[in-house]
């Protein structure tokens, strides 16, 4: 199966999700001529993407509040412009944690020029993009019970290792950001972010605008534990009073297509 043909099927499944409302693995093992494990994982990149909800045995549509309509360029942009700003903010000699997805993930080409980084991650992916830099970080890595729903480990073994060590920052995404309770996730794993954000003098969330305002039920990081939010600048003005009347640092990065749209 090529990379194209399995995007073209993810895309298929998004959309039959969308109009049915609701479709299980068995019809979309069937319907795609693929196994079980394969629509399980498409199921769960498309769930991190925000496009849909699983299920057991399937996938239901998101509800309409929370379906976003966005190109895939812009959502790019937004996410390196993010990662440009939350990269800024970490110096020589740090030691700081990144977490598992794709706009923490977005920060690790920017940190060539940083000296002297240690770096704990539960994520592979940052751990391999971190091996590759030319100025190469100390990497400690979590261990743990391998979740292939966030791609990361997980576990009390994790949260071990996390507690007999201490960090400068923590850099860690979100699903979504409630503006009264703080950041929220689809997975009910959440005790490890707990843990990250108990080690670290400074919490860095890093999150595209449109997702704050979503309501999804996992609390993952109330607001008391959160220093700064890093996000972009297409951010509603009444989002940005709500989020510094809680005593949150807000950097609102700078957009090309963003600031494009609004000349």
């Amino acid at each position: 199966m090529t990379k194209r043909n399995t995007q073209q099927r993810r895309h298929a499944i998004a959309a039959l999700v969308q109009e049915r409302g609701e479709v299980s693995v068995d019809e979309l093992t069937k319907r795609f001529s693929t196994s079980e494990v394969t629509i399980r994982k498409d199921l769960a990149l498309l769930e991190t993407g925000g496009l849909l909800l699983r299920r057991y045995g399937g996938a239901v549509s998101l509800p309409n509040e929370m379906v976003i309509e966005e190109d895939a360029e812009q959502v790019s942009q937004r996410k390196i412009a993010i990662a440009r700003a939350a990269a800024e903010r970490i110096r020589d000699h740090n030691r700081v944690i990144i977490d598992s997805g794709t706009t923490t993930s977005a920060m690790i080409p920017l940190l060539g020029n940083k000296r002297g980084l240690v770096v704990m991650t539960n994520s592979l992916k940052v751990a391999g993009a971190l091996c590759e830099l030319e100025n190469e970080p100390t990497l400690l890595m979590t261990g743990g019970t391998w979740d292939p729903h966030s791609e990361s480990f997980q576990g009390q073994v994790a949260e071990q290792v996390l507690r007999s060590y201490d960090f400068d920052q923590l850099f860690i995404g979100a699903d979504g950001i409630d503006l009264e309770r703080g950041t929220t996730t689809f997975n009910e794993l959440v005790g490890l972010s707990r843990v990250m954000a108990e080690v670290a003098r400074e919490v860095i969330v890093m999150v595209e605008s449109e997702k704050i305002g979503r309501r999804i039920p996992n609390l993952e990081l109330p607001w008391e534990r959160i220093h700064t939010l890093v996000t972009d600048d297409a951010l509603a003005m009444d989002a940005r009073e709500k989020i510094r009347a809680k005593g949150i640092a807000l950097i609102c990065a700078p957009s090309s297509i963003d600031s494009s749209r609004r000349k």
